[in-house]
């Protein structure tokens, strides 16, 4: 049976960037002990973190692969609420090499690891446990603030963000020492023929006092950044001390050597300025927000550039780990970031977001181990090119005009609990009255025994 879905008019369909718009969370699995990291290779899988030093692959219609991907719970260590198996990156390669990388804190000391593995001979979907090799390994003198993302970038070099080392407000200043990994982002080639090579063009490839990795500075714990896909442009979600978090936003094509200010700042305001240089240049975040009332702990997200929702589309999607909202960062018609939520995850502990091969965006629920899929109310351009049925105007206030060349058909009104609120049948559907319906969003479903579909109907008052 051939399934077409039901569309919305094209006038509601192809909203503008900046309609107002919120998204909606589907559960896609559960199951995963603290998920921190989703990531994706060529294919339409999804490859879920878990703390412990476990990778599992989740298949794009939700069904979980039994068998991990990675287990190296043996080398791990997580006892610390920020330690653990946080990033993993796969090579643009992957599918004809086999290489991937990972971030992660090692089981004894906690030092932060950067390592490569392989996948089995003969499945991509295996990893071989003992095809480490250990690139970096960078000393941590707490057991907090490790930092903990990975991700090639679309020069093709590698970038891992690290914390300053932990405790309370940088206390050894690592965050402007030069001399130190910690409190950066990191960025090399591993494509050389050695372990890696540190690329000509970082700022500090030829510093006799500078850690010659080093891409930037002045970061206190980037626990998740991303590239746009289309852009190239860089975003960093930067975790605050006790008054505000940072997005950061490192437009493609900036020369490396950019310092984000702490432990001088913290956000846009003054944190420590003991020893800070007034003549030093700091790039300050694009958007800060305080604690009280927004959140405590900023996750970083992603620019969308899926297909599937149009309004999405250029927009910066994170949240807050502790308040468990979820925000979007923009620009409008005047080239303003304006930052809007949209919406509420009860429970909170928001630890990740991912996207897949097509850009679309995903959720990870720390302590709930629950990975959701992200849309939105408006229609997705796939069911558009589906089309068999229309209904409008959408939103809706009275009267839902009903649109078709089916010739017979049935049709119900559907509450997202799963109620029936109304039903009819193609005879007696040349309008549907949704007066009396109570206002929110519903699933409009047809069917006629051999075609059916169904798409989200949003009723007003």
């Amino acid at each position: 049976m051939k399934t077409y879905l039901l569309v919305l008019s094209l006038v509601c369909v192809l909203s503008s960037a900046a309609a107002q718009w919120e998204i909606d969370l589907t559960e896609l699995a559960n199951g995963y002990v603290n998920p921190v990291c989703i990531q994706h290779r060529q294919t339409t899988d999804l490859y879920i973190v878990e703390k412990a030093g476990i990778i599992r692959i989740l298949r794009e219609d939700g069904g979980k692969v039994t068998e991990p991907f990675l287990d190296i719970r043996d080398r791990v260590r997580s006892v610390e609420g920020e330690q653990g198996l946080l990033g993993l990156a796969f090579s643009p390669e992957y599918e004809t090499e086999g290489d991937f990388y990972v971030n992660y804190t090692r089981r004894g000391d906690g030092a932060t690891i950067i390592s490569r593995f392989r996948a089995s001979t003969d499945n991509l979907e295996v990893a071989n446990p003992d095809s480490e090799d250990i690139l970096l390994t960078i000393d941590q003198p707490f057991g907090n603030h490790n930092g903990g993302d990975i991700a090639f970038g679309p020069d093709g070099y590698l970038y891992i963000s690290t914390g300053d080392g932990g405790a309370g407000g940088d206390p050894m200043d690592l965050g402007q020492d030069l001399m130190s990994s910690l409190g950066k982002m990191l960025r090399i080639d591993v494509r050389c023929d050695v372990d890696y090579c540190i690329p000509e063009d970082n700022p500090y490839a030829n510093d006799d006092f500078a850690v010659n990795e080093i891409w930037s500075s002045g970061l206190r714990n980037v626990w998740r950044f991303s590239f746009d896909r289309q852009t190239g442009d860089m975003w960093m979600a930067d975790v605050g001390q006790n008054a505000r978090e940072e997005i950061n936003l490192e437009v493609a094509g900036t020369p490396g050597g950019s310092n984000y200010g702490w432990r001088c700042y913290e956000g846009n305001a003054e944190f420590n300025l003991s020893g800070c240089n007034d003549q030093m240049s700091y790039t300050f975040p694009i958007y800060d927000y305080t604690h009280p009332g927004n959140g405590c702990s900023v996750t970083g997200g992603y620019v969308y550039r899926g297909e599937e929702y149009p309004v999405m589309d250029g927009a910066y999607i994170y949240g807050d780990f502790c308040s468990g909202t979820i925000w979007s960062l923009a620009q409008d018609d005047t080239e303003r970031y304006v930052n809007r939520r949209i919406a509420q995850f009860a429970g909170g502990e928001i630890s990740a977001f991912g996207e897949d091969l097509s850009g679309e965006m995903y959720m990870a629920a720390y302590n709930q181990g629950r990975i959701f899929k992200i849309s939105t109310e408006t229609v997705s351009t796939r069911e558009v090119e589906r089309s068999r049925v229309t209904i409008y105007p959408n939103p809706v206030g009275d009267f839902l005009q009903v649109s078709t060349d089916l010739p017979s058909w049935n049709y119900r009104l559907v509450s997202l609990q799963g109620a029936t609120v109304l039903s009819g049948r193609s005879s007696d559907a040349g309008g549907v009255d949704v007066g009396e319906i109570t206002p929110g969003v519903y699933l409009f479903q047809w069917w006629n025994g051999v075609e059916s579909g169904q798409v989200k109907c949003v009723i007003m008052e």
